[in-house]
């Protein structure tokens, strides 16, 4: 058996867990120096702070942790205080040359801590943070420049989505009300934060992504907002230069195809077990559906990606976000009163009806109640009738407002989706 360094009640410490913490403290104080030097030599800055420096700093912190354990916290405090004030001199210094910039002052102070949390045994939140670090530091222009994007607008939006989320819904009552005792204030605000912020966050990869990536990507990215949107803003397109056709079905195919995502998304927030009863059915039609999205994009006519723009609206849209939660809350009603008066079929019908608008306010429904008042089986044909439904709505969207050589394409990929689909619905029943 190995001899301990260190047998304490709060740290056992052998010597071949030491020299591997110790290596890896190194390791991280290496790899934060030479990001730190190398942006220092690109910006032609006389920063203290290089390869070497952050390796002692994050071995003081290292050490310090160690003295803490064999002497006293006090001597832990007294190393921090002493690198603390070397490196508020050096500020000092580089602040007199004009340089405000305290970004590698901050990056010494983590990375004695982060030596010090090593050698306690905290090494892959260490690693964690390490890499978070380098992440942020070395994308100091990036920053710079999406920032340099950023809108009016667009910053207050998304400081009243901060509010909302962190002042306004921790303080909604969480308990049910209304007929069926099925309403819970504190849920519908959940429902209208993550419809808002998916929102919202799909608004931001398509302003800073755009269509430079192509357009497969837009419509990948278009999917998170809205598939519907996408199908109607393509079909458009393809009508408007029909040699775009393959390329506009391919958008709207890899739309409808992240809809099968966001249904799982949605299940396995509010129901484990109805996210587990669906995985292997809803995976089956993801995976048929992006089969023959990637099928015509690598067939399509027109070689060259096309560049095609997706208007951009509000960055938050808390009004629909809201008529989303109504929506939410009188299918549940809906559901609820199927499932009491009509028995399954009532609740299966109700789904088809109400995924001819929305897939999403159905299967949060449906989740919220699968394993309670509704069956677990139930629950998952209807989302899957639900689903079935809104593409079949799409698809005659894009029929209607499409091209002839659209309508072919999607006539292929949507029959694929629905016979695959059906398949697993026959199966589940």
């Amino acid at each position: 058996m190995e001899t301990l360094l260190i047998d304490q009640e709060s740290l056992s410490l052998t010597q071949g867990d030491f020299i591997i913490r110790l290596l890896v403290a190194i390791g991280i104080g290496g790899v934060i120096g030479l990001e730190r030097q190398y942006s220092a030599m690109n910006e032609d800055s006389k920063s203290y702070a290089g390869i070497r420096t952050f390796v002692f700093l994050v071995l003081l912190g290292f050490i310090a942790a160690l003295f803490n354990f064999l002497f006293s916290p006090w001597v832990y405090f007294a190393f921090f205080l002493g690198v603390s004030f070397l490196i508020a001199v050096s500020y000092w210094f580089t602040a007199a040359r004009g340089d405000h910039g305290a970004t590698t002052e901050f990056s010494s102070l983590l990375a004695f801590v982060l030596g010090s949390m090593t050698f306690i045994g905290m090494i892959e939140i260490s690693l964690m943070i390490t890499v978070l670090m380098l992440l942020v530091l070395s994308s100091k222009f990036r920053i710079k420049t999406i920032v340099g994007k950023i809108t009016a607008e667009e910053m207050y939006d998304f400081i009243r989505f901060v509010v909302i989320a962190l002042l306004i819904f921790p303080f909604l009552p969480d308990e049910t009300f209304g007929p069926y005792d099925v309403l819970n204030p504190k849920e519908i605000g959940w429902v209208i934060i993550l419809t808002s912020g998916l929102g919202l966050v799909g608004y931001i990869l398509t302003k800073f992504l755009g269509p430079k990536k192509g357009i497969l990507l837009g419509g990948i990215v278009g999917g998170l907002v809205s598939s519907t949107a996408v199908t109607w803003i393509y079909a458009k397109k393809s009508k408007e230069n029909e040699a775009l056709s393959a390329s506009c079905a391919t958008a709207i195919l890899a739309a409808s195809s992240i809809m099968f995502v966001r249904v799982l998304i949605w299940t396995s927030i509010f129901s484990q077990d109805l996210f587990k009863k669906l995985l292997p059915a809803i995976a089956l039609v993801f995976a048929s559906a992006i089969g023959i999205t990637l099928f015509i994009f690598f067939k399509r006519q027109n070689k060259k990606s096309g560049e095609t723009e997706m208007p951009l609206k509000k960055p938050l849209d808390l009004k629909g976000a809201m008529i989303f939660g109504v929506i939410y809350s009188l299918i549940l009603l809906l559901v609820s009163y199927a499932n009491e008066n009509l028995g399954s079929s009532g609740t299966i019908v109700s789904s088809a009806v109400a995924g001819f608008s929305d897939i999403d306010a159905i299967t949060i429904s449906m989740s919220k109640l699968a394993g309670g008042t509704l069956d677990l089986g139930i629950a998952a044909i209807a989302v899957l009738v639900a689903s079935i439904s809104n593409t079949l709505v799409k698809m005659g969207i894009g029929i209607y407002a499409g091209s002839s050589a659209l309508r072919r394409n999607l006539l292929i990929g949507y029959g694929t989706m629905f016979f695959v689909a059906l398949a697993t619905l026959i199966f589940l029943i």
